[in-house]
Formats: C-alpha cells, sequence, structure tokens
C-alpha cells in the first residue's frame, strides 16, 4: 500500500511549463549526447488542467541501444534508477539529493514505444479537447480526496478513464488499438463506496 502524505491536485499553474524547463536545463547537458530530447508530458504539461504539481518529464532515446549510457549518465547528475516500476519501456529515477529543483518524476523511454506513445498521445488528446480536459480534471480532484492518501488509490481510480482516451486517441491516428490497465479499486477504510 502506497499510503502517505495528503494527494494535492491544483488548478493549472502558468508557471509548470518554466518549472520544466529548469529541469531541463539541469538534466539535458548530462544526455544531450545520447538522447533525442526532453519531452514534457504529463498533466502538467497540458494548459488548463487541474493537477498534482508535480512535472513529469520523459528523456527520449532513439532506441533500446542509449538506455544504459542514460542511466549511467543520470547517475553522475545524482539520479538514482529504479527500474520499470512495473510500466514497460518506461525507465524511472529518483534523485538522490536535493538540488532545490520542483518536484519531478523522471523517466526514460525510446520514442514511441508504448510508454512514450501512452505519455504524448494523452497529453495531445487532453490539449486539444477541452471536454477531456474537464472530465480528467474532475475525476482526479474526486480521487485525491476519496483516496485519503493512497497514491495507487489515486492511479488506480483513474486508470478507466486514461483508457478510454488513450483508445480514442490512438483510432483518430490510425494506431491499432491496445489493452491497458483495468485495476479493481479498493478503496481506503472509511472511504466512500460509490462508484
Amino acid at each position: 500500500m502506497s499510503v502517505g502524505r495528503t494527494i494535492v491536485v491544483c488548478d493549472y499553474d502558468p508557471e509548470w511549463p518554466r518549472w520544466f524547463e529548469t529541469i531541463c536545463k539541469r538534466l539535458w547537458p548530462a544526455v544531450e549526447a545520447v538522447a533525442l530530447r526532453i519531452d514534457h508530458v504529463g498533466s502538467t504539461s497540458v494548459p488548463g488542467l487541474a493537477a498534482k504539481p508535480i512535472i513529469d518529464m520523459d528523456i527520449v532515446v532513439a532506441s533500446e541501444n542509449e538506455v544504459r549510457p542514460v542511466i549511467e549518465r543520470l547517475a553522475t547528475v545524482g539520479y538514482a534508477w529504479v527500474g520499470d516500476l512495473d510500466v514497460a519501456g518506461r525507465e524511472a529515477f529518483n534523485p538522490v539529493r536535493d538540488d532545490g529543483l520542483p518536484a519531478h518524476n523522471l523517466y526514460l523511454v525510446v520514442e514511441n514505444n508504448k510508454a512514450h506513445l501512452n505519455h504524448w498521445l494523452l497529453r495531445d488528446l487532453l490539449r486539444a479537447d477541452a471536454v477531456a480536459r474537464e472530465r480528467y480534471a474532475a475525476l482526479k480532484r474526486q480521487n485525491a480526496e476519496r483516496a485519503r492518501g493512497d497514491l495507487g488509490v489515486y492511479v488506480a481510480a483513474k486508470a478507466g478513464l486514461v483508457a478510454e482516451l488513450l483508445g480514442r486517441a490512438r483510432a483518430e491516428r490510425g494506431l491499432s488499438p491496445e489493452t491497458y490497465w483495468q485495476p479493481d479499486v479498493v478503496w481506503p477504510e472509511g472511504g466512500p463506496s460509490r462508484g
């Protein structure tokens, strides 16, 4: 169980793109010789979308051949590789020291593998569709309250809508359908039992 601090979902902050740029300036010199770019993904990359104030970012490489060199280079600037965290094709990192950077989740992906596609397909659909953006924001706010600090429950409770939106985004781009994670949600004790 991943019960921790209160899960905060707040209104979109126009500072978030600047937070992303600040983190990029710190990371890019370490990986620029082997990476293609660093993408801002996740809810903070969607203007107008409520989000947890944590920047999600993908270091994008051209092939599996560049994965190990990026892992090694990130270690030299204070990031520990923590594996894929059960998301195939997406390597995750934790900072090992506090450099005063904004809160962020750092991932490494091969360009257009499933993990990378999922990140940018969802981002781009939410940027383009105000109705989907509002549905997602409302669900995230509701889940943050109902999950009672359990991040696993918070994430699981939005998986159905994320799968629906990704399926739509794939279809709109002529991509083949994919199967997405559809967990059963067990709300924390004392939490509401509805929906």
